[in-house]
């Protein structure tokens, strides 16, 4: 018993004395390795002060600008600070739309539409004139429309095509783009729209991007990747700034200042045509007077007070008086310059003699004779009658023909009546020299048949209606004599 307590006392003795002898060796590798870390990291820190105090503070830096490619901003998440945010573009490649430049640089061209392979990139739209082209190759026909600062809106007023948009740029000059598809329209004006906001909003962030800018570059900006201004640059000149914007507060209102104007010109107009003097009053003055070519028949004998214009009656006796043998008279055309002279002489009311040497050529006479009849605002045989004239003539038997054609002119005006009298008695007394001017009935007809009487409305067929015509001279020239109860000679 005593050797066991002996025993368990020394196996007590021996544990209280083991941790007493582990412990500061323990202790020493642990203070060692503690000492080992803080020596490693004040060296890290040392290398990081040293590496630091070789590259510029970010508060020495200005901000880095961001990339304007779009598969840098979409990779990139980079703020910067004073700078908006940025929405990527739309990129659409490689369609055809209908294209028409009507502005350059301030000055009006034609419209000429015509068919071009479109590409939109992040700040231009590029237009390839050559329409059998899938893509856009290179030394191509382009032309590079710039986005940065343009505007676009659809228009109805610049064209009559549907679908139609209108791009203005910074420069003044102006597109318009249009698709018979209103999807493709749409899908390509909101690209462009939103491309067109994307660059504008990025080209005002960065002032030092302009060409025309006055402003100091900072120390830094010789570093690669920084081109904005340091906090201590020059005021901008506004003369220089009066320059930049002289698009922008002139071209670029040059579609509102046409609608302005045409607005204004509208007004004028309904003013003018609210205060204009009535027509008797600008004939009392003097500022208008009657015409004779362009009159209505009865018009013009009422206001010469006979039932045969003047200007024929003087016409049909020159034309008996020298012209009954001339070669192909009414046939045969004469100067136009000078039957239009002719003309103008008889409008103004002057006096005229038409034995005069200045129209000595009788055809002149006899073409103003055919221009005062086919100018008739109605001709000689009245739209009313030509159905009825035309359904006469087909009438087989003569002499009932004969008698629904006299019925006929018989209803008409008493100035058409003595008008057609007078001329069908002159054209057989043409007739009667056919020897010598060749004429012959069938002649007279063709010429004077498309003269006097044609339809209100071309409805049927031209070539129909002029055979009719023709048939209706040629009947009453050969029956003039009984239709118009004339005396034979």
């Amino acid at each position: 018993m005593v050797m066991e307590g002996m025993r368990v006392a020394n196996l007590q003795n021996a544990v209280k004395q083991m941790p007493v002898a582990q412990t500061p060796q323990h202790s020493s590798v642990a203070q060692g390795a503690v000492q080992m870390r803080i020596q490693n990291s004040q060296s890290s820190q040392d290398r990081l002060s040293q590496s630091k105090s070789m590259v510029l503070q970010d508060s020495d830096l200005p901000p880095k600008p961001i990339s304007r490619h779009r598969r840098n901003q979409s990779q990139h998440n980079v703020i910067v600070t004073g700078a908006t945010s940025l929405e990527p573009t739309v990129n659409l490649k490689g369609e055809h739309l209908n294209v028409a430049k009507i502005l350059e640089k301030g000055k009006k061209h034609k419209k000429n539409w015509g068919l071009m392979l479109i590409m939109l990139t992040s700040e231009e739209l590029l237009l390839h004139k050559d329409k059998q082209e899938t893509s856009v190759k290179a030394g191509g026909k382009i032309d590079v429309v710039s986005l940065c600062g343009a505007t676009i809106k659809w228009t109805s007023e610049k064209s009559s095509k549907k679908n139609v948009f209108q791009i203005t740029t910074n420069t003044g000059s102006e597109y318009l783009l249009q698709s018979d598809i209103y999807s493709t329209s749409s899908k390509w004006h909101d690209a462009i729209k939103k491309t067109i906001e994307s660059v504008t909003k990025e080209d005002r962030g960065f002032a030092l991007w302009r060409s025309n800018s006055t402003e100091y570059l900072s120390r830094h900006s010789s570093l690669p990747g920084y081109g904005t201004a340091s906090s201590n640059m020059k005021i901008q000149n506004p003369v220089h700034r009066r320059s930049i914007n002289v698009f922008s507060s002139s071209k670029l209102k040059h579609s509102v200042s046409d609608s302005i104007d045409k607005n204004g010109v509208k007004n004028r107009l309904k003013k003018f045509i609210s205060r204009r003097p009535s027509m008797q009053t600008l004939k009392e003055k003097g500022l208008i007077k009657d015409r004779v070519f362009g009159c209505h028949l009865f018009t013009l004998c009422e206001r010469e007070g006979t039932t045969v214009p003047k200007f024929v009656r003087m016409c049909l006796n020159a034309v008996e008086k020298r012209g009954l043998e001339a070669d192909g008279i009414y046939r045969v055309s004469g100067n136009l310059a000078t039957i239009q002279k002719l003309r103008f002489l008889v409008d103004q009311e002057e006096d005229l003699d038409l034995d005069h040497s200045q129209w000595e050529d009788i055809h002149v006479i006899s073409g103003a004779l055919k221009m005062f009849f086919r100018e008739l605002p109605e001709p000689l045989f009245p739209f009313k009658s030509f159905q009825q004239f035309v359904e006469a003539i087909q009438i087989k038997e003569s002499k009932l023909k004969v008698q629904a054609v006299k019925k006929l002119i018989q209803c008409l005006p008493r100035t058409n009546q003595d008008t057609m009298k007078l001329l069908f008695s002159h054209l057989q007394r043409v007739l009667a020299f056919s020897q010598k001017n060749l004429m012959s009935t069938q002649g007279i007809s063709i010429v004077f048949g498309p003269t006097l009487m044609w339809p209100e409305l071309d409805a049927g067929n031209m070539a129909v209606n002029m055979v009719y015509q023709n048939q209706i001279v040629e009947f009453i020239l050969i029956n003039s004599q009984e239709i118009f109860n004339l005396d034979r000679k």
